[in-house]
C-alpha cells in the first residue's frame, strides 16, 4: 500500500488576497511528499505542480493536516481532479471532528512526540519573497516528516496527545 503524506506551502499570505475564501488565490511555492512505496520525500514547485497531482493521485491513501480545506484547495487553482475524501485522512479534521475545535500541527507533534516544527506557513510565505526555496523545502519537509510520525503514532497508539489553554496534556482518540 502507497500511503503519500504531504504538504503544500504558498506564495501569498491570507491578507494578500482578500481572506480565507480565496484559498485558490495563494499560488503554490512549494510541496513534499513522503511515499510509502519508495520511502523518499519529493519536492515539488509551481512548475512541477502536475507531477504532484499525478504523485496524489495514484496514490492508495493521502495523509496530511488540513488537506481536505486548505492543501487541496490550493491545489484545485491548478487542478481539480485530486484525491477524494474517501482516500484521504486528514488529521485536523479527524480530530475538529472528535474535540469539537482545532488544535495545531505543532501542539500535537509538541505534545506527542515532543518534536516541534521549524517555522510557520507566513515565515514560509516570506521566503519565497526573499527567493529562498531551499528553506521552504527544508520547512516543508520537516512538517510532512512530523505528519508521518504523528499519524504513525496514532495508528499504533489510537490516541494523540494536545495541550489544552490550560497547558494540561490531553489525549484525543483517533482511529486512522
Amino acid at each position: 500500500m502507497n500511503i503519500v503524506f504531504f504538504d503544500v506551502e504558498t506564495q501569498k499570505s491570507f491578507d494578500e488576497v482578500g481572506g480565507r475564501t480565496n484559498i485558490r488565490k495563494l499560488g503554490l511555492s512549494a510541496a513534499v511528499t513522503y511515499s510509502t512505496a519508495d520511502g523518499t520525500f519529493h519536492h515539488y514547485t509551481e512548475d512541477t505542480v502536475d507531477d504532484l497531482i499525478a504523485d496524489l493521485a495514484a496514490a492508495d491513501l493521502v495523509v496530511g493536516f488540513n488537506v481536505l480545506n486548505f492543501d487541496y484547495e490550493v491545489l484545485r487553482a491548478y487542478h481539480d481532479d485530486l484525491p477524494g475524501r474517501e482516500k484521504t485522512v486528514d488529521m485536523l479534521d479527524h480530530i475538529f471532528k472528535r474535540l469539537g475545535f482545532r488544535v495545531s500541527l505543532d501542539n500535537l507533534a509538541s505534545a506527542t512526540l515532543g518534536a516541534s516544527k521549524s517555522a510557520d506557513g507566513l515565515q514560509a510565505v516570506r521566503w519565497y519573497k526573499q527567493g529562498r526555496m531551499q528553506e521552504i523545502l527544508d520547512y516543508c519537509q520537516q512538517d510532512v516528516e512530523v505528519t508521518r510520525q504523528l499519524y504513525e503514532y496514532g495508528q499504533k497508539h489510537k490516541h494523540v496527545k494536545f495541550k489544552d489553554r490550560g497547558y494540561r496534556t490531553k489525549m484525543v482518540p483517533v482511529s486512522w
